[in-house]
């Protein structure tokens, strides 16, 4: 008991997060591969939605059963398992699949046809949509200039890397097979640090041609921006020339279905464009780490991509801003139209309110002489009954005066009592 108290670690435990042995593993997730020379490598990448990434991970599982090996656990978005005398990498990312596989390569000739023991073979399921298509050879340096007849010298690019314990030489273009071909010339790099080389290698073609997607995309939508542009200028100028509410309330309705357009097509973009600035920082920090420097007389890699990449890129911008800069207008298009519409929706109420007041001190006029005219009849009929009342006392020998004096007499009296019990009955509905 004593030892296992000494054994026992005198700092306390606390309740720990869920998610942090996520966030700590992340940093090992995706481990450097250490490569030796000479080495090919070969990588896929695949355009995939939800449902086919979702497909393809049950494949793969099954694909690693069947050689032997567990599967990605339930969640996991990379796996590696050994294969063909090499390694074979599978990760999943938000929209694409990327496939990494490493084997022997011939030490007598470059770009040598790969053997048949490579994952890409007729059993192989691609997941979706091929996009990025790299095949790397990595070899010890040769005094030899024979390899670069592997390339198109118009496009061919050479850098230092690593202060000058590597030399890469690439051209960005496809060869016969669909790949882009990268020679590595491995001069003092260890095999951990040529994996990472490798490693960040890949990242840049994979992630540069993702970026390049967001061109097309800005490309597809310049006619309908300019359309847009144009069908504003031709609505905002009806504007100057319409005055009626009917016309102004059809051009609002125009606007608001324009503003609806622009924000769909707005919204559709937004990911394409978003994604394809991170992917050019992605880009750009690989180049950043490797430390790469153009070999003498030759083009680097950095200077070759920005003269394409950094146009596609101000390209996309444009077509933000211009998506603003038409929303903008279109808001404030809408609320100057909306404001003159409720404008003149007050005039007319006003218009309608005015009316109504005069029709109400009508009325009250028409009740006035109404009620006059009332209070005459009632009380004719009044004065006319207490004239028969007072001729039939007086035939009933009763000591009354003349009927007609009678009633004449009566007349004031029954005017101001009628006139009276009228202005009680209207003051009463008055206040209810």
């Amino acid at each position: 008991m004593e030892g296992t108290s000494e054994n026992r670690s005198a700092l306390p435990s606390f309740r720990t997060s869920a998610l942090r042995d996520k966030v700590l593993g992340e940093v090992h997730a995706r481990p450097f591969r250490p490569l030796g020379t000479p080495r090919t490598v070969l990588h896929y990448a695949f355009l995939t939605s939800a449902e086919e990434a979702a497909v393809d991970q049950a494949w793969f599982s099954e694909f690693c059963i069947s050689h032997g090996n567990n599967g990605p656990t339930e969640g996991a978005r990379h796996h590696t398992l050994a294969f063909g005398g090499g390694k074979l990498s599978w990760e999943q990312h938000a929209e694409f699949t990327t496939y990494t596989w490493d084997g022997a390569a011939s030490a007598d000739a470059l770009f040598a046809p790969v053997s048949h023991s490579h994952p890409f073979g007729a059993a192989f399921k691609a997941p979706g949509d091929l996009l990025v298509a790299a095949r790397l050879e990595l070899c010890a340096p040769t005094e030899n200039e024979d390899w670069r007849r592997q390339f198109d010298a118009g496009s061919l690019c050479v850098s230092d890397l690593e202060e000058g314990k590597a030399m890469v030489a690439t051209d960005f273009r496809q060869d016969g097979d669909g790949l882009t071909r990268f020679l590595v010339f491995n001069r003092s790099l260890s095999e951990v640090q040529l994996g990472a080389v490798v490693q960040r290698l890949i990242e840049i073609e994979t992630y540069r041609t993702l970026a390049m997607l967001g061109l097309f995309e800005a490309t597809a939508l310049q006619p309908e921006i300019r359309k847009f542009e144009i069908e504003l200028a031709e609505l905002t100028g009806k504007m100057k020339a319409t005055a009626a509410l009917g016309d102004n309330q059809d051009l609002l309705h125009e606007l608001s279905g324009l503003a609806a357009a622009l924000e769909a097509g707005a919204t559709a973009s937004t990911f394409r464009f978003g994604a394809s600035r991170a992917y050019d920082e992605i880009v750009k920090a690989r180049i950043a780490t490797l430390q790469e420097v153009a070999a003498p007389g030759e083009l680097s890699m950095s200077s070759f991509l920005s003269r394409r990449l950094a146009p596609a890129m101000r390209t996309c911008q444009a077509i933000e801003d211009r998506q603003a800069m038409l929303s903008r207008k279109l808001a404030r298009a809408t609320t100057l139209l909306r404001t003159r519409v409720d404008v003149e929706l007050e005039q007319q109420n006003r218009s309608l309110l005015e009316s109504m007041d005069r029709r109400a001190h009508l009325q009250l006029r028409l009740q006035q002489t109404v009620e006059g005219l009332s209070v005459a009849a009632v009380s004719y009929y009044v004065v006319g009954l207490i004239a028969y009342l007072a001729k039939a006392a007086k035939e009933a020998g009763l000591p009354v005066p003349e009927p007609g004096i009678t009633a004449g007499l009566s007349v004031p009296v029954v005017i101001l009592v009628i006139w009276g019990v009228v202005r009680r009955i209207r003051r009463k509905h008055g206040e209810n």
